[in-house]
């Protein structure tokens, strides 16, 4: 593990990047006990506070633990699929809302990604994947559901179909599509929407994953993609048309 005292990057964040590429590349295998804080300060000659800041970087990215007493120190820790979902949601919403994606970029990259899933998930799903997603369509014909929850149970329709693929990293992956992307295109269509047609498009949805038919699956999220963007122009067409001087078209809204 090597840093570069004469570049201009802040030296606790070299230490950080040399351990996590030696954890990556697995020279540090998990469970692993790290050197002791003093031995890494006399490995990349730099004091020991610099070192416990380039550990407190791998912690907040749950690459290391840290254990108290006569057994403690750092140890390399297992990242789990399921403890990376909300870096991944977090990063995924950050970078969508910062850099002003277009809307129809945001639609079209969530629903590519969506159905590329849909055979497996077709041929994968099982009993509680199905009656998450009839229970969520069922939730979304209520009258009195408010806003908020109609989004979160949108949410968690489109989940159940991605985790329906039986496959964590593509769980992993499509977790930015659904639960950053999507909440960004509901929070600008959902004035517009007809609930009605969305609980229509997904009770076909959930249709065809019984039927285990991907196809069905795939050409029904075409529609639903097709909808959402028939949506959106409506909304901003309604914004350009109240407000001539400004023209919205991000997914920040």
């Amino acid at each position: 593990m090597k840093i570069d005292p004469n570049s201009k990057a802040d030296l606790s964040a070299q230490i950080a990047t040399a351990i996590r590429d030696s954890i990556i590349s697995g020279a540090l295998i998990v469970d692993a006990r790290l050197p002791s804080e003093a031995e890494l300060a006399e490995t990349f000659a730099v004091s020991r506070s610099t070192v416990r800041e380039a550990l407190k970087r791998l912690a907040a990215q749950s690459l290391i633990r840290t254990q108290r007493g006569a057994f403690g120190g750092a140890f390399v820790n297992r990242l789990s699929f399921e403890e990376a979902y909300n870096q991944h949601i977090t990063t995924s919403t950050l970078l969508l809302g910062m850099n002003g994606v277009s809307f129809d970029t945001a639609c079209e990259a969530r629903f590519a990604l969506e159905r590329a899933c849909a055979t497996l998930s077709a041929a994968r799903r099982t009993a509680d994947h199905l009656a998450t997603m009839r229970a969520e369509a069922l939730r979304q014909a209520q009258p009195g559901l408010s806003d908020e929850a109609f989004c979160a149970s949108d949410v968690a329709f489109h989940r159940a179909l991605v985790d329906g693929a039986e496959n964590p990293v593509m769980s992993y992956q499509l977790a930015g599509a659904v639960e950053a992307m999507q909440p960004l295109m509901n929070m600008i269509t959902f004035t517009a929407r007809d609930r009605a047609e969305i609980v229509r498009l997904h009770s076909r949805i959930a249709d065809a994953m019984e039927a285990r038919d991907g196809n069905g699956v795939a050409d029904v999220l075409a529609e639903l993609e097709a909808y959402t963007k028939t949506l959106a122009q409506s909304v901003f067409a309604a914004r350009a048309h109240s407000v001539p001087s400004r023209t919205n078209t991000g997914t920040s809204g």
